[in-house]
């Protein structure tokens, strides 16, 4: 009896031992390493995003792949994510996906976007696209590979350009029904100091053709440059962690918009670099720069600086 006790007390202290150790790493572990993209909500768990992003440009490809100069455009973009967990075994969750927008071309400052007004020519504004989304982690033991998919709903009114002799194409996104699935994977090694994470991106775009469009003097046609056509970026990040809360990273990106019958297609190349860090157990903050090095067939050839905020709970 005396040994039955003994071990049951040896048992209990490696047990409360264990609990405590696995408490602790749990506390340790950040939201910004455990939950990526990859990563799947537990039901009940809500995450919030906020990213804003401010493309500008004045270089552009000409038909080919030479550098052009160009007036300066500048667009912003707003996306919010919320998404919550449905499943009791953590492999689906279903959200919404908003996105505002406010672009100032034809030379304007950079600047000029947060004026956030709509004169229908030079400055676009306001809500542009929703989106039903749907994550899910398709195999049970491979939990950092997911996907999501969305389909983008453009609720922006058909706005004609309404000086259109002054060479200015007005632009506030593209007028596309879209069904976009991204596929991400992640895997941390190094004694968990880095992380290579991977997103392939299939967007269709669906809509009336540009060239249709310019027979109707209320329609935009530069909003549909893109439709009829498969947007495919591949991008690769590599994250290394000083400490569990704080990350750097850098990333390649390279799209391709594959022409599906509207008759053009482009193809680029984005490079950047950026940090988050988790401020509380709830917020995460992100701030990235990239800049696309090369392009084909009117590619933008600008700067993307972005800050974003989370909350995961």
């Amino acid at each position: 009896m005396k040994l039955t006790l003994k071990m049951l007390a040896v048992a209990s202290i490696s047990l409360i031992s264990t609990t405590i150790t696995a408490q602790e790493e749990e506390q340790e572990a950040s939201n910004i390493q455990t939950f990526t993209p990859s990563k799947l909500l537990r039901k009940g768990q809500w995450d919030i995003k906020f990213f804003n992003s401010i493309y500008t440009q004045t270089k552009q490809t000409d038909a080919g792949s030479k550098k052009v100069d160009i007036p300066r455009q500048t667009f912003f973009t707003n996306t919010t994510e919320i998404f919550t967990g449905v499943s009791e075994s953590s492999r689906i969750n279903v959200g919404f996906i908003f996105q505002v927008r406010s672009n100032a071309l034809n030379g304007q400052s950079a600047l000029d976007v947060f004026s956030f007004e709509d004169n229908g020519n030079d400055r676009r504004s306001g809500l542009s696209t929703i989106a039903p989304s749907i994550r899910v982690q398709p195999f049970r033991n491979i939990g950092n590979f997911s996907f999501t998919s969305s389909f983008f709903i453009p609720v922006f009114e058909d706005k004609a350009d309404t000086v259109p002799t002054d060479d200015v194409f007005s632009f506030l996104d593209q007028r596309s029904f879209a069904w976009d699935t991204k596929f991400f994977y992640d895997r941390t090694f190094g004694a968990n100091k880095w992380q290579l994470f991977t997103e392939l991106d299939f967007k269709f775009n669906f809509g009336e053709s540009s060239a249709d469009a310019a027979t109707d003097p209320d329609k935009n046609q530069s909003e549909r440059f893109a439709n009829n056509s498969l947007f495919l970026p591949a991008s690769i990040f590599l994250s290394y962690f000083p400490t569990s809360k704080s990350t750097v990273f850098i990333n390649a990106q390279q799209s391709f918009l594959i022409d599906l019958g509207n008759e053009f297609a482009q193809n680029g190349t984005q490079l950047g670099i950026g940090a988050k860090y988790q401020v509380t157990r709830v917020i995460n903050l992100e701030g990235s720069y990239g800049r696309f090095v090369r392009g084909e067939n009117f590619q933008g050839l600008g700067n993307t600086f972005s800050v974003g905020l989370r909350a995961l709970f």
